[in-house]
């Protein structure tokens, strides 16, 4: 059996998308600088990336993430989930408790509703660069706990 790892993402539900889990955000949430769309394509704001995305990432880094970020498609927004499959595997959920991208009241929680193992770190979006032994940790933990043992 296979298991899921969410480090600090949406983890949608049935008819959810990633547009109906953003339109309504919790006052004072910060709000991401997605650009308007370039020919079906997002982007963050080069300008705003560091303090968005990666704030806990040294300078250079970050600036190197926000150069080359990958764009993604509009239509991406409005995906819905016909089956989440957390409903059906074991899961285990990273809340990175400074993110700028989805806020962490969000995604606790999503991953209290998907019955998630759940750890929090103090991290930007980008906590797999800031706080990669942490991400491994729980990648690892995921691992050793959904192995079915075969005699």
């Amino acid at each position: 059996m296979a298991g899921l790892v969410y480090i600090a993402a949406f983890a949608p539900d049935k008819g959810e998308s990633v547009s109906s889990l953003i339109k309504d955000p919790p006052p004072g949430a910060p709000v991401p600088p997605i650009l308007p769309p370039q020919e079906g394509f997002l982007f963050l704001d080069k300008a705003k990336f560091a303090a968005s995305f990666a704030a806990d990432v040294k300078a250079d880094e970050a600036a190197f993430m926000a150069d080359s970020q990958v764009p993604w498609g509009v239509q991406a927004l409005s995906g819905t989930i016909t089956e989440p499959a957390w409903k059906a595997k074991p899961s285990w959920y990273l809340v990175a408790t400074d993110d700028r991208m989805i806020p962490p009241a969000a995604q606790r929680a999503m991953s209290t509703r998907a019955g998630a193992s759940v750890i929090e770190i103090k991290g930007s979006h980008a906590v797999y660069v800031s706080q990669p032994r942490a991400v491994a940790g729980l990648i690892e933990k995921a691992a050793k706990g959904s192995l079915i043992v075969s005699k």
